[in-house]
């Protein structure tokens, strides 16, 4: 006699395991559920403030603005982006530290005017944010100086309903 699971059914279990997710048939729930949270991630991502500073470009990237424009010199045939910059890193990698020094140096000065840039450009988002508090906080002591109104015919109603179940008990006890 032939056991319980052939070739087949194997083949047929790997074959369903080696499918992506997205070419399995899943149920209406699940595919609805997934398309929410694709939703989700996408709303949750932070929009960029095109008010903040760019960051700064490292020794490297100051160094690969002048080698660019003699490469280009240099090599006018070729116009690829990929070609410049192995060639740039490769004679970046063959510099000593100190042909290195001036392109750190501006990398410095570069950096500590992004520094500057970004303290004020926080100072801005407090401020700006310490305002939006301050609105924020008005309108809680607006709702809270507000008397609630209670519904009145609802209280009035559920003692009604009390008032209707004593006198039934006291109709069963009479007989």
């Amino acid at each position: 006699m032939k056991g319980g699971k052939g070739k087949g059914a194997l083949r047929k279990e790997t074959r369903s395991a080696l499918k992506p997710v997205e070419d399995q048939k899943m149920g209406k729930r699940k595919a609805t559920l997934k398309d929410a949270k694709k939703k989700v991630t996408k709303d949750k991502k932070a929009k960029k403030d095109p008010n903040k500073p760019k960051r700064p470009p490292s020794a490297f990237f100051v160094f690969l603005e002048e080698f660019r424009k003699t490469f280009k010199k240099e090599n006018p045939n070729v116009k690829a982006v990929s070609a410049v910059g192995k060639a740039g890193g490769e004679k970046w990698k063959s510099l000593s530290a100190a042909e290195k020094a001036p392109y750190e140096a501006k990398a410095a000065k570069r950096k500590a005017e992004y520094g500057k840039l970004m303290n004020a450009y926080n100072n801005k988002q407090v401020e700006s944010s310490d305002d939006e508090d301050e609105e924020e906080k008005e309108e809680e002591k607006e709702k809270r100086s507000k008397p609630e109104v209670h519904d009145e015919d609802a209280e009035d109603s559920g003692q009604g309903e009390e008032e209707e179940e004593d006198d039934e008990d006291e109709e069963d006890e009479d007989d």
